[in-house]
């Protein structure tokens, strides 16, 4: 891994992977918010940090993004090391966490032009390049209201073209759309898609399984601060198994005997509850088909029937056993350090 010991602007940077980590440990008292957690993202690419509050996404953020110092390991973004390189790197990147960070007594295009100014533009090119943003976020029509009037989903792209104003390689999300309506959700995943289709390379945090479906390339699943799981979707989801049949009997008191009579196109032993069935198939193709015939032969009438992939929702229960909304949040876990 390339730690970048360098001076900026002279560090070797490694062209294939943007971030590098190894080993990190962060602990906060008794609380190890990171324990031992290897990770590498590619160039150009979406990584997909998934997992509940209080796993260890934002503390490796911070980590990353040079807000926070590691108790143990390595870890580099763009060629440089975190620590070493701390003030290097710190003009590579772009940050945007949970909530909108904006000064709700500045004007939009006088947040971006300040933070162009803290990068060390000129006033005139940072506010060029802050018109710019503002057009390029749909804002320019608010760019001169002060930000105290912006809803939710018009501050949370303000704070996203923030992260942006220094053209960052490499930008941190951190639970971007936490919060925000589904309309504000898909037009911040619209950009997204576009920033990465750019060229820069994303990491993104999330709670939410269908935004990581949507946008990761590859996703990590971390719980209890370690990385538990690693691949792309498909990948993770071929983990929990292959295409499952979901069945909706007309009869709930047939249960029992639907599990039996599906039994010999299962790959393993259905379940059900109620009046559903959940049985997993050695092969998709004809899958329906046989299924309704082997319980027709028995008599059992069937209200509905799909063939379905596992979700990411099925992964993480799997993976963690418990939903990804579901686990608490520990004391001292790093959403508050």
């Amino acid at each position: 891994m390339s730690t970048g010991p360098e001076a900026a602007g002279s560090a070797r940077v490694d062209v294939e992977t943007a971030i590098a980590v190894r080993g990190l440990v962060k602990c906060f008292g008794e609380v190890r918010a990171l324990d031992g957690v290897d990770l590498d993202v590619r160039t150009g690419t979406v990584l997909g940090l998934l997992g509940p509050n209080g796993a260890g996404k934002t503390t490796l953020v911070r980590v990353l993004a040079t807000l926070l110092t590691p108790d143990e390991g390595t870890a580099s973004v763009v060629g440089l090391d975190v620590i070493r390189d701390a003030a290097a790197l710190r003009h590579r990147i772009g940050l945007a966490g949970q909530y909108a960070a904006v000064d709700e007594n500045l004007t939009g295009l006088e947040n971006l032009t300040m933070v162009g100014r803290l990068y060390g533009s000129s006033r005139a090119a940072a506010k060029r390049r802050g018109r710019e943003l503002l057009e390029r976020f749909d804002l320019v029509d608010a760019g001169g209201r002060t930000t105290a009037t912006y809803s939710g989903g018009m501050r949370r792209r303000l704070d996203l073209a923030a992260a942006l104003v220094a053209k960052p390689a490499v930008l941190f999300l951190d639970e971007p759309t936490n919060g925000l309506d589904p309309r504000s959700r898909i037009s911040l995943w619209e950009t997204i898609e576009d920033l990465v289709a750019e060229g820069t390379t994303v990491l993104l945090t999330t709670q939410y399984l269908d935004e990581a479906d949507r946008l990761a390339d590859s996703i990590a699943v971390i719980d209890h601060g370690r990385v538990i799981a690693s691949g792309t979707a498909v990948e993770l989801q071929d983990r929990v198994g292959g295409e499952r049949l979901e069945i909706a009997l007309e009869d709930a008191a047939d249960l029992d005997a639907a599990v039996s009579a599906l039994a010999p196109m299962a790959a393993e032993t259905a379940t059900g509850e109620g009046a559903i069935v959940s049985a997993p198939v050695r092969t998709r193709s004809g899958a329906i088909a046989e299924a309704v015939k082997l319980l027709t032969e028995q008599g059992i009438g069937v209200d509905d029937i799909s063939l379905r992939r596992p979700t990411l929702d099925d992964v993480f229960l799997s993976l963690t056993g418990h939903a990804a909304q579901d686990a608490e949040q520990p004391s001292g876990a790093e959403e508050t350090a």
